[in-house]
């Protein structure tokens, strides 16, 4: 419960009509959702607009509005803004009286990777002994809480919701994806980071920001705005990234993996069974809090494979550092980590290797096969499900990718799906899309073995592998049920195989498991 005038104080009224105190017991920007004595925020959404629901709204119990134009004919309190997503942000926050000020609140951002880099952070924030909270796409967790999530980074009311929950659970640390679309939409706004980071940029999600540029200007926003007293964690392997350095108010935490620029460098680099092993050389001195960390090198073992998971890793053990966890903390912490579903997993390992990626965009195809590249096997099974209704462009990036590493990898045929049978309406390949790709494959001398069906291309797959070989499932939501298929083949094949050890990998799995 607060008082109407006291949490407008967080906001900037333009015009206001019928102004009155009154009690109020909670906000909702969704009509239906609208209980009695709460504001009614009204949001302009890119297929709704709220101020068509005030009726609903005020019929519900709403004690007050918050609309971006007047909306004549209403006796409640009515207060004009000009932007109402912030309005909501900044509303939450003070109705559940700044919660996130009450803890280290850790916001990750990045084209690829922000999944992997969170739940990483989280494990070395967990193994210090730490009460943590996770918030990212797949899941909201903190104390015996876990929830599935619906949005990359959740509506502001709900984060803020989600941050008193966390304050009331004594939970001490935060570690949250942040979106371009989140950072877009506010949905962020009034969130006190203590850390924050961009790790890479690569073209994705370009639809819906209009062009590469603002894109990048939404990402970059989390590191331009960032405070005076936070840090921010920058690649300087990644040219966007490390273009941020002067453009920040915050202090500096640089890293480099390739370069061997930066505060913390990654050296002596081994991917050879796909998993990385590597030294981190601290190449300057720098205090946080009570602690003062000298030029020195510490090892790392990681149990996820990949090269993308070095990056990953980098950005965690900053993290780390900046929290003063020791150094045998975050060892352990990460060689404990077993990594999160369709990043670079690792789903069958014996006689020959299956591995499962989501293969997204440009950035993470090459990120991908990179890694390939530095691991040891005989040869490469490619079996992609092509990229649905994403447009022309990011699928002949993804073609190009792909073709721009095939003369490193051996590669001279694709198996390629468009999952028919397993895409959902928003997710079909277009003909356009199909063209494409076999467009750019046609021109770089690449066969491709096309089947419309995601069963029959793992199944030619897995037919043909031989000893030593690397099967790669790739692709997004056609390839999510590839990993459930692959091993239910592999069990019809090989009946003599411990069932239990062969789906161990699926247990825990969200995608392509209905």
């Amino acid at each position: 419960m607060a008082k109407l005038n006291e949490l407008l104080q967080s906001i900037n009224i333009v015009e206001a009509w019928n102004e009155k105190d009154v009690d109020i017991t909670g906000l909702a920007y969704n009509s239906r959702n609208v209980e009695p004595g709460q504001i009614f925020v009204c949001i302009k959404g890119f297929k709704t607009d709220g101020h068509t629901y005030i009726l609903e709204a005020v019929s519900n119990g709403a004690s007050a509005i918050i609309v971006e134009d007047y909306q004549e004919g209403w006796d409640v309190p009515q207060y004009r803004v000009e932007d109402s997503r912030q309005a909501l942000a900044a509303l939450s926050d003070a109705f559940y009286n700044h919660p996130s000020q009450s803890m280290k609140t850790v916001g990750i951002t990045a084209t690829n990777g922000k999944t992997s880099t969170s739940f990483m952070t989280d494990a070395i924030l967990e193994e210090h002994g730490l009460k943590t909270g996770l918030i990212g796409t797949v899941v909201v967790k903190f104390g015996d809480y876990s929830e599935p999530t619906k949005l990359t980074t959740p509506e502001s009311l709900d984060l803020h919701h989600y941050f008193a929950q966390m304050r009331d659970q004594d939970v001490s640390h935060v570690t949250m994806e942040v979106s371009s679309s989140a950072l877009d939409l506010k949905r962020v706004g009034s969130v006190d980071f203590d850390i924050v980071t961009l790790n890479n940029i690569s073209r994705e999600h370009i639809d819906l920001h209009g062009s590469f540029e603002e894109y990048f200007n939404s990402k970059a926003s989390l590191i331009r705005e960032a405070k005076e007293d936070s840090w921010a964690i920058l690649n300087l392997d990644d040219e966007y990234s490390a273009s941020l350095v002067d453009e920040t108010k915050a202090q500096l935490l640089t890293f480099s993996v390739e370069t061997g620029d930066g505060d913390l460098v990654c050296r002596n680099l081994d991917l050879s069974t796909g998993r990385a092993k590597f030294d981190v050389e601290i190449r300057k001195s720098f205090t946080v809090g009570e602690t003062t960390y000298e030029p020195m090198s510490f090892s790392i073992e990681l149990s996820t494979p990949g090269y993308h998971s070095v990056y990953n890793s980098m950005v965690a053990i900053a993290v780390g550092l900046l929290n003063e966890i020791p150094f045998e903390t975050i060892q352990k912490g990460l060689k404990a980590f077993g990594g999160v579903e369709r990043r670079f997993e690792m789903i069958f390992e014996e006689d020959f290797k299956i591995l499962d990626d989501h293969f997204a965009n440009y950035g993470n195809i090459n990120v991908t096969l990179s890694t390939l590249q530095k691991m040891n096997y005989n040869d490469l099974k490619l079996v992609y499900a092509i990229r649905g209704s994403r447009g022309v462009t990011v699928n002949r990036e993804n073609a190009e990718a792909i073709v721009e590493w095939a003369p490193e990898l051996g590669l001279t045929e694709v198996i390629a799906t468009t999952s028919d049978r397993h895409a959902t309406e928003k997710d079909r390949v277009t003909e356009e899309e199909l063209e494409v790709f076999q467009e750019v494959m046609k021109d770089a001398g690449i066969e491709v073995r096309l089947y419309k069906d995601l069963d029959e291309a793992i199944e030619k797959a897995i037919a043909d592998v031989q000893t030593d070989d690397v099967v790669l499932l790739a692709g997004c939501q056609g390839m999510d049920p590839g990993a459930k298929i692959a091993l239910e083949q592999l069990n019809k094949a090989r009946p003599e195989m411990d069932e239990e050890k062969l789906f161990k990998p699926l247990k825990h799995r969200v995608a392509g498991i209905s």
